[in-house]
């Protein structure tokens, strides 16, 4: 007897239908065909344990499964449910009325108990999107999958309630989720607010100016300084992800297997890989090519700390998809793209004993040490990196002060009125959103100075020596101020605070 059953493939965010046809013929022998990897060839151990612990078996005959599209590489043991079931349905042990109309994933233990899968939320999705009547799949991911509208999602902890909602008509439970209320759940309750650093006033600016830009900032400060503190802040000052954002950023989470028993993620995520990442694990790829750092910060932050610590060759492949905002992984047979759209937060030590050079500083490195250290961070990188600022340590007097500083959700207000000036200028411009992302064009059209404004960028440049690369970044930041001023034009006092931002371009630290 022929049964087909319906599973689901996902590659890179997206998933594709795959059909599980079981047939059951005269004689003996287990056959899998249609491309699939060794956690799939060893499920029938899986599956044949299972079934036998619930009161049900493998039957003794000449079973054949494809899995099609057959010329489709299948991966990952998410189908075990899926062929089970196949097996029990082809081989009459139970009934399989409407089987079809359902998308059926997930692991099974040797007990029947099941397992959480992967990419919950991309499959629920195209299961929508292609009118199946509901999405069976274990407990850990209903919650998950719950979220898209129009989909009956069905969570279970045994492969029992399966077969005996198919064989007996005993009803799953639907699971329901209230997206609105899970997105804006944990919206003004962030887990890091500003108002716990002490001091720090200047650079609360700096992070205030880079948020409502979307620039990219280093913090330069000898360790203790609050660099890492002040990083992990930035997240709840952004502008609050809209549910489209949301959608997006809990799909590429999900495909790693990174959301469980939760709904749609509310907070944009925060990523701070250690310094001894490789360049697959930042980027992703892999031989099944899987989202990697950089992905996993979309439409959030990436906090690189101490980056001169990172091996050149892992930061200059970021270079092309920080300007992109998403990566290409090829490989042979197939291509995927994730997006890989977030704010690049760096920080570092002025020099290699981790302070500036300063006899009275614990430990001094020499010039030379200094400037081979800096210039292991390379141009084309610094040419992405829009706001450079030193982070001096906190005095005493600060620290101990019991006064309160101002919270995240006060300086977020502000970032998302500056936020919404630049969504009102961009609007005709396709992908533009805000200021960082502007080119020579825009740059030239919205970032006009005056004649005293031009003279003071003149002399600055020439007084302090700035490279070319800073040029249109002190623009792009000071539009940015301008904007947080609520100032249609830019104004000398935001061009002499945006040339501040600009430390690493100045004679003596980077050659």
């Amino acid at each position: 007897m022929l049964i087909k059953v319906y599973g689901s493939a996902v590659f890179g965010i997206e998933a594709t239908t795959i059909t599980v046809e079981v047939n059951i013929d005269k004689g003996v022998g287990y056959h899998l065909v249609g491309l699939p990897d060794n956690a799939i060839k060893e499920s029938n151990y899986r599956i044949a344990a299972a079934l036998q612990n619930i009161g049900y078996k493998i039957p003794g005959k000449k079973i054949t499964i494809n899995m099609a599209p057959a010329d489709m590489r299948k991966e990952g043991s998410a189908y075990d449910l899926t062929l089970a079931l196949g097996i029990l349905a082809a081989s009459d042990q139970i009934k399989s009325n409407g089987i079809e109309e359902y998308l059926i994933m997930g692991e099974l233990s040797l007990d029947g108990g099941l397992q959480p899968i992967k990419g919950a939320l991309p499959i629920a999705i195209k299961a929508q999107e292609e009118g199946y009547a509901g999405f069976i799949l274990p407990k850990e991911n209903a919650a998950e999958a719950a979220v898209v509208s129009g989909l009956k999602v069905y969570g279970v902890g045994n492969i029992k309630e399966v077969i005996d909602y198919f064989d007996a008509g005993v009803p799953l439970q639907q699971t329901l989720v209230d997206t609105q209320k899970e997105f804006y759940k944990h919206m003004d309750d962030p887990a890091f607010d500003f108002s716990d650093v002490k001091g720090q006033e200047s650079i609360k600016r700096c992070m205030e100016i880079a948020a409502a830009g979307g620039h990219n900032i280093i913090l330069i400060g000898p360790p203790g300084a609050g660099k890492t503190m002040l990083a992990k802040r930035l997240p709840s000052i952004l502008p609050p992800m809209t549910l489209n954002e949301a959608l997006e950023t809990t799909k590429i989470h999900s495909v790693v297997g990174k959301v469980r028993n939760q709904g749609l993620m509310g907070q944009r995520p925060f990523r701070s890989p250690h310094h001894t990442i490789s360049s697959a694990a930042l980027v992703g790829g892999g031989s099944y090519p899987q989202p990697g750092e950089i992905s996993l910060a979309h439409n959030g932050v990436l906090f690189l700390d101490e980056l001169p610590e990172f091996e050149r060759r892992v930061l200059e492949v970021m270079r092309q998809p920080m300007e992109d905002r998403e990566v290409t992984i090829a490989r042979a047979q197939y291509t995927v793209t994730y997006p890989s759209s977030f704010m690049l937060v760096a920080s570092m030590n002025p020099s290699p004993g981790g302070y500036f050079n300063d006899p009275d500083a614990p430990v001094t490195s020499s010039p030379a040490e200094m400037q081979r250290y800096l210039g292991r961070i390379s141009g084309p990188l610094l040419d992405r990196i829009d706001i450079h600022i030193e982070v001096t340590p906190v005095p005493f007097e600060k620290l101990s002060e019991n006064r309160k500083g101002e919270d995240s959700i006060t300086v977020r207000k502000r970032v998302m009125e500056a936020r919404k000036i630049q969504n009102g200028r961009f609007m005709e411009m396709g992908n533009l959103h805000y200021n960082a992302q502007m080119g020579t064009k825009q740059i030239a059209k919205f970032c006009v100075l005056g004649d005293a404004s031009k003279e003071l960028l003149k002399n600055a440049m020439k007084r302090l020596n700035l490279s070319a690369r800073a040029y249109d970044r002190i623009l792009k930041v000071a539009r940015t101020i301008a904007d947080l001023d609520n100032s249609e034009r830019i104004q000398e006092s935001h061009i002499s605070e945006a040339i501040q931002y600009r430390s690493l371009d100045r004679e003596g630290w980077l050659g």
